[in-house]
């Protein structure tokens, strides 16, 4: 899943955020979900999805190895390949 953890832009409404999620349907709308930094009055903004055709990458931002814990958060214990 080489584009989790980029910083990306949508280039219709301008959102950014960072990827932490790619979704894949069956019909190949796939879509990844940007989860944007905290708003000036420290809350943390609701995660955005969007097409992927429509992101442009703005930069590595974090790793997979950095924000992995010891135990994963739910029964699904490998990564999935591309």
């Amino acid at each position: 899943m080489k584009n989790l953890g980029k910083l990306a832009k949508d280039k219709v409404t301008g959102f950014e955020g960072v990827i932490t999620s790619k979704h894949i349907y069956i019909t190949g709308c796939n879509q990844y979900g940007l989860q944007p930094k905290v708003d000036k009055d420290g809350k943390i903004p609701s995660k955005e999805y969007f097409d992927e055709s429509r992101l442009d990458y703005i930069e590595q931002h974090v790793t997979q190895e950095e924000v992995t814990g010891e135990e994963k958060g739910c029964d699904f214990r490998e990564h999935p390949s591309e």
